[in-house]
């Protein structure tokens, strides 16, 4: 059930996904979100925020994991990939489960606001990681990771908004010189 409130999330947002949507989805017994989720919807969406958080994480690694040559380049080029491949499959309704979540409820719900934030950080993590491992000094890694992430993030609502993936096709073709020089420069 939380990968399918995340699914859902992140083609409607939290307000449109609706418990028995979600319930339909997983083809779950309907009691079991009352048995498993007694906080209500609120707690599914924590849930699918912090599954969203925890599987960006471990998608760097197999991002690194298949390239061919480990640079920042394409460690991003990788994630922008990610995100055009699943434009063309599902279309312009799919998005970031995370940014939807802090969308629609960073101002009424604290709980899901903490849980959007530790996965952020989670994904940060990760891909400053991989930065430090390809020689980016890791002073520079974080502000990176928080750059590649958020230069994804920010392009994928434009993408979303123009039906068009030109806006995540063009930060990956200019960050991606940026993120190079960064090798071994402190």
């Amino acid at each position: 059930m939380v990968f399918s409130a995340a699914q859902l999330i992140r083609g409607s947002g939290v307000g449109a996904t609706g418990m028995r949507d979600v319930v339909a989805h997983a083809r779950a017994p309907r009691g079991s979100l009352q048995h498993y989720f007694p906080g209500g919807k609120e707690e599914l969406v924590t849930e699918a925020v912090e599954w969203a958080g925890r599987y960006a994480a471990r998608r760097v690694a197999r991002f690194v994991a298949g390239l061919p040559e480990p640079t920042p380049s394409a460690l991003f080029a990788a994630m922008v990939r990610q995100w055009t491949d699943d434009l063309a499959v599902r279309g312009a309704g799919s998005g970031c489960p995370v940014a939807a979540a802090v969308v629609d409820c960073a101002d009424t719900s604290e709980t899901t606001r903490t849980a959007a934030a530790a996965a952020f950080t989670a994904w940060t993590t990760a891909v400053a990681r991989a930065l430090t491992a390809m020689g980016v000094p890791s002073a520079r890694a974080d502000a990176l990771a928080t750059l590649m992430i958020s230069a994804v993030e920010g392009a994928l609502l434009v993408a979303r908004a123009e039906r068009d993936v030109r806006a995540l096709t063009a930060v990956s073709q200019e960050l991606g010189p940026l993120l190079d020089a960064a090798v071994g420069k402190r």
